[in-house]
């Protein structure tokens, strides 16, 4: 069974058509205009509906079913679970060979080391960006300064009313108060529980 795809709506789709019928497909499906980032397109659902085990899936050329390789690999392998063989007519690969089978786990690892790298990147990204002291995620909904100018407003005044003014929800002056409140807690606690030294007598 044979999958085409070409990106834009001008190309055509003959080159891969008269490739896949003279590898035997017998039944050909196509994605039009479809980009290879994705991998839920219509005509590639439709393939892996129609496949069952004993099959091989062959496309024309490898970027013709996904552009990623760590997705191509989890495509194989998914084909693989179903006992569906997969064939690339232009790399000369099929997993029904030794040598195809091969160039196949050559692929896995080589998009296992694609994902360890853009992890490792990732991490060495965000390191760097604490280093230069920017605050990751989402922006606090009150400043240290308003936190302040808020605990002070809430002896005297309604939650809700401060928190009309600051423009947040009453359930942030609560979460504010109360981690305020343990806070200090916290601190009185250290304070009672520091030991003591021992009065010595002094002679006179």
């Amino acid at each position: 069974m044979g999958y085409a795809r070409v990106s834009t709506e001008d190309q055509c789709l003959d080159l891969q058509l008269q490739a896949l019928r003279d590898a035997g497909c017998a039944m050909v499906f196509t994605d039009q205009g479809v980009s290879g980032v994705a991998f839920s397109r219509p005509g590639l659902d439709r393939t892996l509906a129609h496949l069952t085990p004993g099959d091989t899936l062959v496309v024309w050329r490898l970027d013709r079913l996904g552009r990623s390789l760590g997705k191509l690999v989890d495509l194989v392998n998914y084909l693989n679970g179903r006992q569906v063989q997969f064939a690339s007519l232009s790399e000369s690969i099929n997993t029904q060979s030794s040598g195809g089978t091969l160039i196949f786990h050559l692929m896995a690892a080589m998009a296992e080391f694609e994902r360890s790298l853009i992890s490792e990147r990732t991490r060495a990204g965000l390191q760097a960006v604490k280093a230069r002291g920017v605050v990751l995620g989402r922006k606090p909904a009150l400043s240290n300064d308003q936190k302040g100018q808020a605990l002070r407003l809430m002896t005297t005044r309604p939650i809700e009313e401060v928190a009309r003014q600051f423009e947040v929800h009453p359930r942030t002056l609560y979460r504010l108060r109360q981690n305020h409140f343990s806070e200090k807690h916290v601190e009185s606690t250290e304070i009672d529980t520091k030991p003591r030294g021992k009065s010595v007598p002094v002679d006179k």
